[in-house]
């Protein structure tokens, strides 16, 4: 949705295609789709296992462009089938186009929060080791979703 509440065609197709590309992961990973479909984290185990055994070092760009947009895809639908988030278009300057799409939620605060899939990604890649559930968590943690451990409820 917009931020008048219009649904935006570009918004549509963007969330179409990511769900699309996450379930073509699973399937390829030996997940079936509706295994996914009915819990996005039943593709952990096998998408963890590919991540790890992935020969970084011979990546070349468009390798790594795609397995960010696969890892990317995987957040987003994470957190639109298991939190009830939803993409929405923001302005950006920066880009250009001049937005960018991001993941909206409520976090458990009541305030709606968002990011952008592709900064929880790029975060996760600068480890030493690629962890499918630290990614997600982290997620979960900058929309709010969840507490950190030391915090009260």
């Amino acid at each position: 949705m917009t931020k008048e509440g219009i649904p935006d065609p570009r918004l549509e197709r963007w969330a179409e295609e990511g769900r699309l590309t996450i379930i073509d992961v699973a399937d390829m990973l030996g997940v079936p789709p509706s295994s996914y479909a009915s819990d996005p984290l039943n593709l952990v185990p096998a998408l963890q296992n590919y991540a790890s055994r992935l020969p970084f070092h011979e990546f070349e760009e468009s390798d790594w462009v795609t397995f960010q947009t696969d890892l990317m895809a995987y957040v987003a639908d994470f957190l639109i089938q298991c939190h009830g988030a939803w993409w929405t278009i923001v302005d950006d300057s920066r880009t250009t186009r001049g937005y960018r799409y991001v993941i909206e939620a409520t976090g458990l605060d009541g305030d709606t929060h968002g990011v952008d899939p592709v900064d929880i990604v790029r975060e996760e890649l600068m480890n030493d080791s690629i962890e499918v559930v630290r990614m997600l968590a982290s997620a979960e943690l900058t929309l709010r979703l969840t507490q950190h451990a030391n915090e009260s409820k």
